[in-house]
């Protein structure tokens, strides 16, 4: 590489330890069971990680949002104005279900805090939980499982269907 590129690079890198935020100051609050592996990656990167398995109150919201940079939710956890308006040095929310209705948008713009959500993280598994119910509903596994519980056993498939 000439010497006048790599000098370049060089200051140019220079730049970015001096003005870029340090990732290992910014704090990282993510609620509600999710997944560890992305708290790992997070974690890994050098990020300040606090994970719950449950949904805050307000209340306690209120507190944990104070020096928080980022706040990953899902669709238990409701943040109101009242918590957005406490926040100090919230930077992005994000909400690993499919909307943002959790979050008072209106507040969030006003105060700049950028929202944003993961439409498709669940359609995998909506799409397997549908594919079970057609199969359940062909089979009869509803009737034939309550007949079993009165004390019937059917040995023939009779009005069930295979799905092809």
């Amino acid at each position: 590489m000439p010497a006048e590129l790599k000098r370049k690079r060089d200051t140019d890198e220079e730049v970015a330890e001096t003005t870029s935020f340090p990732k290992n100051k910014i704090k990282i609050l993510l609620l509600e069971g999710v997944s560890q592996r992305g708290i790992k990656i997070l974690q890994d990167a050098g990020f300040q990680v606090e994970a719950l398995k449950t949904a805050l109150t307000e209340e306690e919201l209120l507190v944990k949002i104070k020096g928080l940079h980022i706040l990953g939710i899902r669709s238990k956890t409701q943040v109101s104005k009242k918590v957005i308006e406490a926040s100090d040095k919230l930077l992005a929310m994000a909400c690993f279900c499919i909307g943002t209705d959790q979050i008072d948008l209106s507040a969030a713009q006003e105060k700049g805090i950028p929202v944003f959500n993961a439409p498709f993280a669940n359609t995998r598994s909506v799409a397997e939980l549908i594919i079970g119910n057609i199969v359940g509903l062909s089979r009869k596994i509803g009737d034939c499982t309550a007949a079993m519980h009165r004390g019937a056993w059917f040995k023939q498939a009779i009005g069930c269907f295979e799905i092809r």
